[in-house]
């Protein structure tokens, strides 16, 4: 039975590891995935701006009363909405206008005030959603910023708390790591605390075609002519996070929306695991390296949020089929398409 909690705070964290069955394309491997949309407000940035908060009130930083400012995908805007509710703390929270209805539904239910930019705004642009937040700041007397792209807490959380869990959950029998990055907390986290305990583990991060986290890890160059537009939200970025630990990582790969997007609807399909557009990316990658593994293996992956945030872009038929993402259907009246109506996950 479930041990009866204080706060809603103190519900983030332990969540569970399950093991991936049917998608599973080799039978020598293992996948993992690890449920984080089961945390409180259904995201893995519970763990982060808790963690930050708490720091900032015990180093005096945030007084009652304040305004905390973000930017955000949604997620951890979600995470910063519930713990100001929590201990009385305005929300200021600044994102791109691709951010789901649901999502920024979900925000100001919470009583949170949000500032939508236009997603193609160059950074450092007054417009976009970062600059936004860094101005609203410095504006705003005693405000204080998570500033999860550039805070070191944010990996620590992931190292104090996430990395431990999966250490403990797997037995330490692991050999790769999979985990997406917008930030890099998660996985510069949680890699770090994986190799601490055992060298030999592999962190494998996914980024999306637009991002420039792909060709910065292989030639520590930015191309600029590669930042683009993309659906997938929460992963990737359009400039270097001063979180994300480039040392920690052993591979970038690239994946496209359809291999997210395809992906995670197959989880829901096939597995019963109802997670967004950024847990289909890592599913994806961690498919795909268990295609081409030869030898026994056990392989973790991260699910960060849940698939009711986007119920009205890459679970919605018309919506998928209007990007390109699935082709038209004559029956599309029926529902969800089938498995075998959707492109192979490659």
């Amino acid at each position: 039975m479930a041990r009866a909690v204080p706060s809603v705070l103190d519900a983030i964290g332990s969540t569970p590891l399950v093991r991936i069955q049917r998608l599973n394309p080799n039978r020598d491997v293992r996948i993992y995935a690890k449920l984080e949309f089961l945390n409180p407000s259904g995201s893995i940035k519970d763990r982060i701006v808790k963690h930050i908060v708490e720091d900032a009130e015990a180093r005096g930083v945030l007084k009652p009363g304040a305004t905390i400012i973000e930017n955000t995908s949604g997620n951890t805007g979600a995470a910063v909405a519930m713990i100001a509710a929590i201990k009385g703390y305005k929300a200021i929270l600044t994102m791109p206008d691709k951010v789901s209805k649901e999502k920024q539904r979900a925000l100001r239910a919470l009583g949170a005030e949000i500032v939508v930019c236009p997603t193609a705004a160059a950074p450092g642009h007054p417009d976009h959603y970062v600059q936004r937040a860094h101005d609203l700041a410095a504006a705003i007397p005693g405000s204080f910023r998570i500033d999860q792209y550039d805070n070191p807490k944010n990996a620590q959380a992931h190292y104090l708390s996430t990395g431990p869990e999966i250490w403990a959950q797997t037995g330490g029998n692991i050999d790769y790591f999979v985990a997406s990055g917008s930030t890099g907390g998660t996985v510069s986290g949680v890699g770090r605390f994986l190799k601490e305990k055992q060298p030999k583990i592999k962190v494998l991060m996914p980024d999306p075609v637009g991002s420039i986290y792909y060709t910065y890890f292989h030639t520590r160059q930015i191309v600029a002519e590669e930042i683009g537009t993309y659906n997938v939200e929460g992963v990737g970025e359009d400039h270097i996070a001063k979180c994300l630990d480039f040392s920690v990582l052993d591979d970038v790969v690239r994946f496209t929306d359809v291999d997210a997007f395809v992906t995670a609807r197959r989880l829901a399909l096939e597995e019963g695991i109802f997670a967004g557009g950024s847990s289909g990316a890592n599913l994806w990658a961690a498919l795909d390296l268990a295609k081409r593994l030869t030898t026994p293996a056990v392989i973790v992956t991260i699910f960060p949020d849940t698939g009711l945030k986007y119920l009205s872009k890459m679970y919605d038929d018309a919506w998928m089929t209007d990007k390109g993402f699935l082709a038209p259907r004559s029956d599309a009246a029926h529902g969800i398409d089938t498995a075998a109506s959707m492109p192979a996950i490659a």
